[in-house]
Order: structure tokens, then sequence, then C-alpha cells
């Protein structure tokens, strides 16, 4: 079994960073799955910044598919701003990782996670220690579909909450940055000043 957990939203001026563990029960079925599903709906699996949205849209829709079907399952766990701003950007990442893993060991109390799953993290993210079997892999999201996958629903799921939040706050045109900082996204700071969902500690 394999867990590869990835991370989204790590550098925006706004929103939260997003932490996303993705579970495979069955890894060497999965890839058969995995294969077949790129030639059915034309797109190759690949980290989700490389993949065109309608592409990371449609992959996520399959997750969620394979989840409900059982061959498959995911947490994903928000930091927001204010708790960005107050413990710094890392100390956050490894909280929302901390987050998935234990609610995916909520969901399947009979799995010891800790010393019998294999948990692969992109990057130069890392596990807490007790979860013995770990391994960070640099560019991990192209290189493993547990990985990958882990970045797509995360990818998915925070820039729909970034749509979200544009309702509320038009002036900003969250859904087209997702909070990132672009020179729209600077000038209507200038202009309106920051909200509750800006990273102060990004703006100074």
């Amino acid at each position: 079994m394999i867990i590869g957990i990835d991370e989204v939203g790590r550098g925006p001026l706004a929103g939260p960073v997003c932490v996303a563990a993705f579970f495979i029960y069955e890894p060497r079925d999965f890839k058969r799955l995995v294969r077949a599903t790129a030639r059915k709906i034309d797109a190759p699996l690949k980290d989700s910044k490389k993949l065109h949205k309608s592409r990371r849209e449609a992959w996520s829709n399959v997750a969620h598919q394979w989840r409900r079907e059982g061959k498959c399952d995911f947490a994903i766990c928000y930091v927001h701003a204010g708790t960005i701003d107050r413990i710094g950007i890392a100390p956050s990442i490894a909280r929302a990782l901390r987050n998935t893993l234990s609610r995916l060991g909520r969901t399947h109390p009979h799995i010891s996670f800790a010393s019998t799953v294999t948990i692969l993290l992109d990057g130069g993210l890392k596990a807490p220690m007790q979860y013995k079997k770990q391994e960070t892999i640099v560019r991990g999201d192209e290189k493993e579909i547990a990985i990958s996958l882990a970045s797509i629903v995360a990818k998915v799921h925070r820039d729909a909450y970034m749509t979200k939040l544009s309702k509320k706050h038009p002036e900003y045109g969250f859904e087209k940055h997702a909070g990132y900082g672009t020179k729209a996204h600077y000038a209507a700071i200038k202009k309106y000043g920051s909200t509750s969902h800006h990273r102060k500690t990004f703006l100074d």
C-alpha cells in the first residue's frame, strides 16, 4: 500500500496552503487502471502544474469516482492565512500534512500507517517520524502516480476554494490567479487593502 503526498499553495499572497494524501491500496492494479484511464480521457497523468485546467479537473473527477468505488482514498487539509502568519509557512505545511495522515488513519483504523504503508512525499516534504516507511522524492509529482494524483486533487480543491472566495471579494480576482502575486493582484491590494484571507507576512 502506498500514500502519495503533495502540497499546493506555498507561495500565494492569499488563501490557504493545501496538502493532499492519496492512498492507493493495490499499486500494481492501480497502475494499469491509470494507464487505461489516461487513454480514455486523453490526458497523461502529470504534475498538476503541467496539466491544463480541464485535464486536471478530469483527473480529479476520476479520482473522486475511484474513491466512491473503493479503489483508493484521499484526504485534503488546509491551513489558512492567519495561522500561516502566526507560525510560518513550513510549520503550516507540516501541520496540514499531519492532519491528512491522521484523517486517513481514522478512516482506516485497521491499517497501521506508521509501520506498514509506504509514504512517498514530493520535494522537501517529510512525514512525522513515527511513519517509518517514508521517502522524499525530488520531482516526485512527475515520477510517482500517488504523488501526481495528490498534487492534482490538492490543486483542484484549492482552486475551487479560491473561486468560491472570489464571490465574497470579487475585486481581487482570486478566481483568475488563485491568490498568487500577479500585477493585477498587487494593484487590487494597493487599491482596496488586504483581507483576512491575505497572508500579511507575505505582503511585508
